[in-house]
């Protein structure tokens, strides 16, 4: 059994009303639509994402006429901010999984 996650087309990333921010996520089983799943981040885990995803899109420092959002944060940071990712993306799998 294999598993994809994609972002869910058509639905953009949103503001809760409690502040955060939600990234709609299309879970498949097999090539086969199982469900939606949203994955919810505090405005400081998509933050840390935001510049996780620009250092991995480039791999190189950012130019000076970059915009603020590619300015070096440490990568423990990045790593922490990774790993908590991590958790909540497994954690909508394993409820998506016990819905199915």
């Amino acid at each position: 059994m294999t598993w994809t996650i994609e972002r869910t087309p058509g639905r953009p990333v949103h503001r809760t009303e409690a502040g955060q921010l939600t990234l709609p996520l299309r879970l498949s089983r097999n090539g086969e639509h199982a469900t939606d799943a949203e994955l919810v981040l505090s405005l400081a885990d998509a933050e840390h994402l935001h510049a996780a995803l620009c250092r991995a899109l480039d791999g190189q420092p950012a130019p000076p006429s970059a915009p603020d959002c590619r300015d070096a944060v440490p990568a423990a940071d990045v790593v922490e901010a990774a790993h908590a990712l991590s958790a909540r993306v497994a954690e909508a799998n394993r409820r998506s999984r016990r819905r199915l």
